[in-house]
């Protein structure tokens, strides 16, 4: 069997300091995305309501059920998509827009501190 004429042993010093770098910089960015709170935009048409989840395509907006639009997305409190079955939870305050059917197209869940701040714009009619 053919060895090759670099080892292992030979290669570390040149490779610890590249591995020392690259963890502190992971450990860096993970700390600062803890820090900073992630900042939603949502729409000017946005209306602010309390959602129970039902059987798709159904949701319960304040008490009343509306019907989620076939494009119908759901951003968690992390802003990931989250499928309409999987929703789990009462009551839960969220934004969302309605399309011209009058079906909900957009869904953001709130997390506390969304919840606590007002909505830019006024509640419009729901």
């Amino acid at each position: 069997m053919r060895r090759f004429g670099l080892r292992l042993a030979s290669l570390l010093p040149l490779l610890l300091p590249l591995l020392v770098v690259l963890l502190a910089s992971l450990s860096g960015t993970a700390a600062l995305a803890q820090q900073q709170p992630l900042e939603r935009p949502f729409p000017a048409n946005a209306v602010r309501g309390k959602m129970t989840p039902a059987y798709f395509p159904e949701v319960l907006i304040d008490g009343k059920s509306r019907q989620l639009a076939p494009s119908a997305r759901i951003f968690n409190q992390d802003n990931l998509i989250e499928l309409p079955a999987a929703v789990r939870g009462t009551d839960l305050v969220v934004n969302y827009t309605v399309d011209s059917w009058g079906n909900i197209d957009r869904i953001w869940i709130l997390n506390k501190d969304e919840a606590a701040q007002k909505l830019a714009t006024s509640d419009r009619a729901k």
